[in-house]
């Protein structure tokens, strides 16, 4: 089986666009932010050192300091996937991280979208 081309794209590509949809539906770049960080253990300041190094999204979950431990919480459908049936460990990852961006823009409570 061959690997997804996803897992090679850079996560700086990627990141516009969880920022842009979340914007458009007025919510800020801070919030995508908190929510990335909530989801990988990255801070701030390591986020922005991913981005600006343009890892690929496999370097930026590996790297990921401590996935959160309620990410098993994020259930429901993304792009026609039910996100906790995925498979593949990585796809799952993205797919969780869709899936925040996803009712954050929707407009959902931080405390909601974050399992609190």
């Amino acid at each position: 089986m061959t690997e997804h081309r996803l897992f090679a794209m850079p996560f700086a590509a990627v990141y516009p666009a969880y920022v842009n949809k979340a914007e458009r539906k007025g919510r800020t770049r801070a919030e995508v932010d908190q929510v990335i960080c909530w989801l990988t253990g990255y801070d701030a300041a390591g986020l922005q050192a991913r981005i600006d190094d343009r890892s690929d999204i496999r370097s930026f979950f590996a790297g990921a300091p401590a996935l959160h431990p309620n990410r098993a919480l994020i259930t429901g459908v993304v792009c026609g996937v039910r996100v906790e049936t995925v498979q593949d460990p990585l796809m799952q990852q993205i797919r969780q991280l869709d899936k925040l961006v996803d009712e954050l823009a929707k407009g959902k409570a931080m405390e909601k979208v974050l399992r609190a």
